[in-house]
């Protein structure tokens, strides 16, 4: 998802469709997060919740933010159809990530999935969300890969919006952090035609030192 487009133009996307994202949490979130303890978490665009719901069900609790308040309402009535202990993990947060500052060392575990953000508010954004990660935690970032542009598959067409791994670790602090995953996995996909396509991502993990 791109995450600077407004919150208009996300509410009228969410209402247009039934469901926008596939229910499922992100594949990535899911092998990268799976063994760690649960704790507290922010999961940094939420969208329709997904992702906080397989987190809440592991036991995390998490604060799950995005600006469009109808996925919002939309990703509160899906959790409290996983049940009230699920429910009641999850605090739903409206805010712009573009400007939003979690505050200092509050999560063990700082996830933000394909959100896409113009280059220039890039370094900012990624300082919050490592600054944002307790000592021992976890900074987890994915991201469409700038070689997907050459494909078939639908993806955001300005260049700009797409990271590196390089850029995340640029802003992290020396000596502080260890990289736990640094990939560009390739995996199976279809476009909207039915052709089989081969797509990528960057997959970031991170622990702060304790």
């Amino acid at each position: 998802m791109s995450g600077d487009l407004g919150e208009t133009f996300w509410d009228e996307r969410y209402r247009g469709q039934a469901a926008l994202w596939s229910g499922r949490p992100n594949r990535y979130l899911v092998s990268e997060a799976a063994g760690l303890a649960p704790g507290r978490a922010l999961d940094a665009g939420s969208g329709e919740g997904a992702d906080a719901i397989w987190l809440a069900e592991l036991g995390w609790q998490v604060t799950a933010v995005d600006f469009s308040a109808v996925a919002l309402e939309r990703a509160a009535g899906h959790a409290r159809q996983r049940g009230g202990d699920v429910a009641a993990r999850i605090e739903w947060v409206r805010e712009d990530l573009t400007e939003w500052d979690p505050g200092p060392g509050r999560y063990d575990l700082v996830t933000a999935q394909y959100l896409h953000l113009p280059s220039a508010g890039r370094p900012a954004f990624f300082r919050r969300l490592a600054a944002a990660v307790a000592p021992g935690g976890s900074l987890l970032v994915v991201g469409h890969h700038a070689s997907d542009l050459q494909t078939t598959i639908p993806r955001p067409q300005d260049p700009d919006r797409y990271f590196t791994s390089h850029e995340i670790v640029s802003v992290l602090e020396p000596g502080v952090w260890d990289v736990v995953t640094d990939a560009a996995p390739e995996r199976s996909a279809t476009d909207p035609e039915g052709r089989a396509v081969t797509v990528r991502e960057v997959v970031f993990r991170a622990q702060r030192r304790p």
